[in-house]
């Protein structure tokens, strides 16, 4: 691995796990690529939680191309895994299919091949959307194909050592809370019942099966099933079954000569999938454990951990309708795995745009710390390819404020925008794809109850009961609109009401009572305007309205 040298920098995450890599791939001394690898079963939605599974091996092999190695990452699709459950949403009679191969069971809307295929092609998309580029392995292609069989067979000679293995941890995890459901494999029963190896039915093509005996001689398993029927299969013809989940994801780090994973939390504690999985490879099946780093969980907004069987949960797709590509990105590079973090569908999505637009400043005014400029490279783009970006930048926040009063008038957008952006707009389509981020989110995630709705006609009752102050406010507002017509002069004008009704100059700094002030006079301008005491920025809200609309709703009779 010549000329592979160490850059990671403190709290670099990917260089640091790079340089790891490295490491692993010249005490190995092979001379193929290094080998990044993430592993996703296509049970129902793949959700931002499985993107976590993609994005860290992702990042790592891209450092890796960054400093001229070659890499592969491959995606290993388990959709030779089990229908475990049927998600939300899908009809109940597809609980027939339980128990049979993804790829067996019939795409839930008629227009796949299977099940595994319908959710597949959507997380495809978004990936290519992301700029992730991974090599695809079907594991009901491996395992169907026969590529596995020596293994297979390898393990079935050896499953009292593999027994053996799994009684280290069998307690362990029997405490353990947390446990996911692709841990649960059928190891419990140990000693001359335990088989690493589970059938799938002839007869009726699920894995409810249990090896009754098996002849060594000949490799053929004879096995019954939860629905009374019994068969026998050969294990080392393809597509009669398949390892358990604890042996076959080593099996594949040997095979595949994994150089870097990362796994879930519920693979990561002790006794779990990868503590198990290391000492199998080692023992079993003469191969090393990879560079590992267990990632947490990712959550939406503040919810919990999502699920991909039961349904419901955002995927990359949805993310991607209301947040720029390489903001996306950047949620998932910025944050050490270990770290939790949240993908904002509510309000919480200003603050993250406007911290992304802070760091895009910084970076181009050469203000940005060595980690922040790595950061940023990562999320605008991968090794040799750029995201498409926004040409004309104009805080979200604006957008969605501008969307929100003009319910989607192009016309009118354009010509509030023309007014609020600091640079000339000539056309809407210099402000996408963020423009169509502000709609979209607009649209499908803003309740309907939180949407602005501006007052028809004044409301009479309200204004005729204002105090003097509140009146003079008002006034001073008015009088002050055509001299303070922009988004910067009309925000300068807003907070400064209160200053000039204390006989202060505008550019006055704001005293804890002059803080109260603005936001009563706030409060008062939504609920004279909007008809609540909260809505959009006031300044977007009021170039929105336009000078003549906001004296008919602010005036006295």
């Amino acid at each position: 691995m010549a000329g592979a040298t160490k850059t990671a920098k403190h709290g670099d995450w990917v260089a640091e796990a790079a340089d790891q890599v490295i490491a692993e791939g010249e005490r190995r001394g092979s001379a193929g690529p290094l080998v990044c690898a993430s592993g996703i079963s296509p049970s129902g939605p793949i959700h931002l939680g499985n993107l976590r599974e993609i994005m860290v091996p992702h990042f790592v092999a891209d450092e890796l191309r960054r400093r001229g190695l070659e890499c592969k990452h491959i995606l290993s699709w388990d959709d030779y895994d089990r229908l475990r459950k049927v998600p939300a949403g899908v009809p109940e009679s597809f609980a027939e299919h339980v128990g049979r191969p993804l790829t067996s069971v019939p795409d839930p809307c008629g227009r796949h091949e299977s099940w595994a295929e319908h959710f597949k092609e959507p997380f495809r998309a978004a990936l290519s959307r992301l700029g992730v580029e991974v090599t695809e392995i079907s594991q009901t292609q491996m395992y169907q194909s026969g590529v596995y069989s020596d293994r297979i067979v390898h393990a079935m000679l050896n499953r009292s050592h593999i027994d053996a293995v799994l009684g280290r941890y069998r307690t362990a995890k029997k405490d353990q809370q947390s446990e996911s459901e692709a841990e649960v494999d059928d190891d419990e029963a140990a000693g001359t019942r335990y088989f690493p190896f589970k059938p799938y039915c002839a007869t009726c093509g699920r894995d409810l099966t249990r090896i009754e005996s098996y002849d060594e001689a000949n490799f053929i398993a004879h096995y019954s099933c939860q629905y009374g029927h019994a068969g026998s299969c050969d294990v080392r013809r393809g597509g009669t079954g398949k390892l358990v989940w604890k042996v076959d994801w080593p099996m594949r780090w040997a095979f595949e000569a994994v150089t870097f994973e990362a796994g879930g939390v519920d693979h990561s504690s002790p006794g779990s999938s990868f503590t198990v999985g290391s000492q199998l490879v080692r023992e079993i099946f003469d191969g090393k454990p990879p560079v590992y780093l267990g990632y947490s969980f990712v959550g939406i907004s503040g919810s919990a951990k999502m699920s991909s069987s039961s349904g419901g949960a955002p995927t990359p797709g949805d993310a991607l309708g209301i947040l720029e590509a390489p903001l996306v990105r950047w949620i998932y590079a910025r944050r050490k795995p270990s770290q939790a973090i949240t993908v904002a569908f509510d309000q919480e999505i200003n603050r993250v745009y406007d911290e992304w637009d802070a760091l895009d400043r910084k970076v181009a005014s050469g203000a940005a710390s060595a980690g922040e400029v790595a950061v940023h490279g990562r999320s605008i783009g991968a090794f040799g390819r750029r995201l498409p970006t926004t040409p004309l930048v104009v805080p979200f926040r604006t957008l969605a404020s501008v969307v929100d009063v003009t319910t989607g008038d192009h016309q009118q957008m354009l010509r509030i925008l023309r007014d609020v952006a600091e640079q000339q707009v000539e056309s809407l389509d210099e402000l996408r794809p963020r423009l169509d981020c502000a709609e979209a989110w607009i649209t499908n995630y803003v309740p309907k109850d939180e949407r602005t709705h501006v007052r028809t006609q004044p409301d009479r009752e309200r204004l005729e009961t204002l105090s003097a102050a509140q009146r003079e406010a008002l006034k001073l507002l008015l009088d002050g609109l055509d001299g303070h017509w922009s988004l910067p002069a009309l925000t300068t004008l807003l907070y400064g009401v209160p200053k000039l009704q204390s006989g202060l100059p505008l550019d006055s700094p704001a005293t804890p009572e002059l803080k109260l002030a603005q936001r009563e006079l706030f409060a008062l301008l939504y609920v004279l305007l909007v008809g609540r005491d909260t809505g959009p920025r006031l300044p977007t809200l009021l170039l929105s309205l336009g000078r003549p609309r906001i004296r008919q709703l602010l005036t006295l009779g």
